[in-house]
């Protein structure tokens, strides 16, 4: 319930969000990123109902002390929440009926209620723009699942000093018995380190009975323990929630107890698979079935290799190259026949539907199928093997003239990796003699003359389809990623920006974008109701308009009318800078900031709303994900449905066969070969037809293809595991980065200014491309002048006039906690006394003048962990003889 307007806070000057990491909007990074975040991060580590009718700145200033809105205004944030709400219309939407108890006669609601509401709540709001809107919850409609998975640390200390504990309850009466009561203590206090959760009470008689042990011997070090919790209660007549402990999970400032934080966090299963999965797969000596060579396509005398990291253990795709007449040139995308294994309805596909994805943490894989199943399902070099074939005729142009796709038995030659196939892309030594021990073990007929032909062939290929597909709109955001460097005992000692630009990377890209485009084209038009695509909605609106705002009060022109006119002026703008790379990467880094996260949907639910099927990254209609079932569940359901057009293609074919035959398949309108629904050119009279109809309703079902219901449920299940997964991910690198800076105490480097306001300003830090915040009001020793009309900020020591108090004393910070200040006379040497890391980084001088996107020398460090969340904290690094 909004509250009146006398009780809005009042609000000074504006704000704009701040990333703690770079990796923070990693999972609205346009789709082709994520195709090779996936190849190279991850790999170096039903229903019959679903027949095809009917399936089943920008840089502004900082404000004053006061929260914000993470995705904007309040109107904005009420009219979000009305959209999301399935119970609450809008002015612009349909309302739902309801029915009448007495009459059982539909009624419409009140069309206009809610959206008079929300204009009345707009008035109020821009008559008050200095005041922000607050409110009182009335009631909790769900609760939210983050209350099974609080993480914190115990400690006997209330944040209140007039809090006190009577059993069960917890009220703010203040007691004279809090002393007395220490000897026997009945509750103690969670301080968990999400700071969007408040403390909480833990009972005593609720603790695990070690924990109690420990506290009859009065062991302090309880407190450093990092525990995992679950919210019980959080009752009208109590000031705090109650919480039980489920788990003790060790030493706060250990890697491992914050790594078993994250997973406890983001339930990501971390247990061995149990037995039943287990058995449902093949002992290490399987070989490819005598049916499967007689039913499948024999693709093992073609050329046709895998390319992943060095290091790479699971093979799931690989290329395959051919030449054929006429300047023709046919390459094939072979996926690892997964499904083949993972049978619908077994131990082993529900528990891979539970996890979803596959998790990768620094130094932690948690695979989605048992490692087992890669033993026998993975494209390793000079082995037979099952797949998933998608084969294409192109010409010297780029243009596809044909299409195959099928399952298939290949033998791969040889294992690349991306480091050779840039030095055969770069022509770094002659075909005929391979760089020595670099050069892969081949198995086969083929020679190394072969492999380079054909990798040369495919760039040449892949640099024509990149070029058509950003001619049609593509946008690419090349954030680029932090790289940990690990001693023998896995503990990081150093990290650099990965910048490099391989152009094979490009060349694998391309062609698993085009194997997952034409799997969704396939499967969403044979099976309309029920195919599982990937959507990429278009950007945020006002977040896209502040951005482009920015860029013209910096003297940078900005179109972004569309994905490729935003590519566009995105490349403009670079090669306008390519003397300051760090301001475009601060650039393209406010550029992703609008983009949506791209989500699963089943297409079920949005029938005749074909314009939302579309990825506005890649500027395609349709997209899915095909070429990783090892490590994603969804490409799973994708290779059945695939499975399923294809039987159904087949049994068309059978039923039809008379007549095909007397009109050679001119009549209906299909190629010689009879591919009516994974053909180029899809046969939509046939799937209309009654014959067509029953065959794909047949297929569905032999393949179990969920029907459109339960694939919406399956869409948004990993959708979920997805976002915990990217969660953990950033989380483990942000772990991993605090590590690094604990281990090295201090590391001066230079950052730029993105924000200045009279409380805080936010910094980029170029080296570790990561934001920070720097608090500087109410500081003891410091003098901070906020100059609003020119947008400057003057920090400078005092000198001679007493530091005045004019906050709470919880609030004062002293000089050192903002700045790190050294005396010129003196040697460098870190506050503890020890030598600082060399560095090229000047430090900055009293008095600091900072502007906008101007360089700042800063300090940066390790915070918490061993009794508090851990965090990166940045000083100021200044010299001042005045210390």
């Amino acid at each position: 319930m909004l509250d009146p307007v006398a009780y809005w806070t009042k609000m000074k000057g504006q704000n704009i969000p701040c990333n703690t990491s770079s990796t923070e909007n990693s999972s609205i990074l346009p789709e082709v990123q994520e195709v090779m975040d996936n190849r190279f991060t991850r790999k170096e580590q039903s229903n019959a109902s679903c027949a095809r009718p009917n399936c089943s700145d920008g840089l502004l200033q900082l404000e004053r002390g006061h929260c914000f809105h993470k995705n904007g205004s309040f109107s904005e944030a009420v009219q979000c929440e009305c959209r999301d709400d399935p119970h609450t219309t809008t002015g612009n939407e349909k309302a739902h009926p309801v029915i009448n108890g007495n009459s059982h006669e539909i009624e419409p609601l009140e069309l206009g209620e809610t959206a008079r509401a929300l204009e009345r709540i707009c008035a109020m709001i821009n008559s008050h723009p200095c005041k922000r809107p607050t409110g009182k919850v009335l009631s909790i409609i769900k609760m939210s699942p983050r209350r099974e998975a609080v993480i914190g640390f115990l400690t006997y200390k209330p944040q209140f000093p007039n809090v006190e504990c009577h059993g069960k309850h917890f009220t703010g009466q203040s007691s004279k018995r809090n002393e007395k009561a220490r000897t026997h203590i009945d509750c103690m206090y969670l301080i968990p380190t999400d700071p969007k959760f408040p403390r909480m009470v833990v009972s005593v008689r609720s603790l695990p009975d070690s924990v109690k042990e420990r506290l009859k011997n009065c062991d302090q070090t309880v407190e450093k323990e990092l525990i995992a919790a679950r919210v019980d209660e959080w009752s009208d007549e109590n000031l705090l929630p109650e919480a039980h402990i489920i788990h003790v999970l060790g030493k706060g400032g250990e890697i491992e107890t914050q790594i078993g934080a994250i997973l406890f966090e983001n339930a990501i299963n971390a247990a061995d698979f149990s037995p039943e999965s287990m058995a449902c797969i093949p002992d290490a000596s399987w070989k490819v079935p005598m049916k499967e060579l007689e039913t499948r396509e024999d693709l093992r005398n073609v050329l046709t290799f895998t390319i992943d990291p060095s290091s790479a253990i699971d093979l799931d795709d690989a290329l395959s190259v051919e030449t054929i007449s006429d300047g023709r040139i046919r390459v094939g995308v072979h996926i690892a026949d997964v499904s083949y294994f993972v049978r619908p309805d077994t131990a082993l596909d529900t528990e891979a539907q539970i996890r979803s994805t596959s998790v990768y943490i620094l130094q932690h894989r948690l695979p989605m199928l048992p490692p087992e199943l890669s033993g026998v399902s993975s494209l390793s070099p000079g082995l037979d093997r099952l797949a998933f074939s998608i084969i294409w005729d192109i010409d010297r142009h780029g243009n596809i003239i044909d299409r195959w796709i099928g399952q298939s038995v290949i033998s791969s030659c040889c294992k690349l990796s991306y480091e050779l196939v840039e030095d055969v892309i770069n022509a770094n030594f002659d075909q005929s003699s391979p760089p020595g021990s670099s050069c892969p073990q081949l198995h086969g007929r083929f020679e190394w003359k072969d492999v380079v032909d054909a990798l040369r062939g495919l760039h040449m290929i892949s640099k024509t389809l990149k070029e058509m597909r950003f001619k049609d709109g593509a946008l690419w955001l090349n954030n680029t990623k932090l790289v940990f460097m690990f001693d023998e005992c896995g503990t990081p000692y150093d990290s650099y920006r990965d910048e490099r630009k391989r152009e094979s990377y490009s060349l694998v890209e391309e062609f698993m974008l085009l194997a997952n485009r034409s799997a969704a084209e396939i499967i969403s038009r044979a099976f309309p109701d029920c195919a599982l695509l990937r959507r990429h909605p278009e950007p945020n609106l006002r977040k896209l308009k502040e951005f482009e705002a920015f860029c013209s009060r910096h003297g940078f022109k900005l179109d972004t009318s569309s994905s490729g006119q935003l590519h566009l002026s995105l490349s403009r703008i670079r090669e306008k800078l390519k003397d300051d790379p760090v301001l475009f990467d601060i650039l393209v880094s406010y550029a992703s900031k609008p983009m949506q996260s791209a989500t699963y949907f089943c297409t079920g639910d949005l029938r005749g709303k074909e314009d939302d099927w579309a990825h506005y990254a890649l500027s395609m209609p349709f997209y899915t994900h095909f070429t990783s079932p090892l490590r994603r569940y969804p490409d799973i359901i994708v290779h059945r449905t695939l499975y399923a057009a294809l039987d159904a293609e087949e049994l068309y074919v059978k039923q039809n066969k008379d007549f095909l035959r007397a009109n050679k398949g001119e009549a209906a309108n299909c190629d010689a070969t009879g591919r009516f629904f994974t053909g180029l050119h899809f046969n939509k009279d046939a799937a209309d037809s009654k014959e067509g109809r029953e065959a794909l309703s047949a297929a569905a079902l032999k393949f179990r293809v969920p029907g459109s219901e339960v694939l919406g449920e399956v869409a948004a299940h990993c959708n979920e595991r997805k976002l915990a997964s990217r969660h953990a991910e950033e989380a483990g690198e942000k772990l991993y980065l605090w590590a690094l800076l604990k281990k090295k105490e201090i590391l001066v480097c230079e950052a730029r200014v993105l924000g200045l306001g009279p409380r805080f300003m936010s910094i980029y830090i170029h080296k570790l491309a990561i934001e920070r915040r720097i608090y500087y009001d109410e500081v003891e020793g410091l003098a901070v002048e906020w100059l609003e009309t020119t947008n400057t900020l003057v920090v400078d020591v005092v000198r001679n006039k007493p530091f005045q108090k004019k906050g709470k004393p919880q609030n004062y910070q002293t000089i050192e906690d903002v700045a790190m200040v050294l005396n010129p006379s003196d040697s460098i040497s870190s506050e503890k006394g020890k030598e600082l890391l060399v560095t090229e980084t000047e430090p900055a001088v009293f008095p600091l003048v900072l502007r906008h996107l101007l360089a700042v020398p800063v300090a940066l460090h390790a915070i918490g962990g061993d009794d508090g969340p851990l965090d990166i904290g940045a000083r100021l690094y200044m010299s001042s003889y005045f210390k």
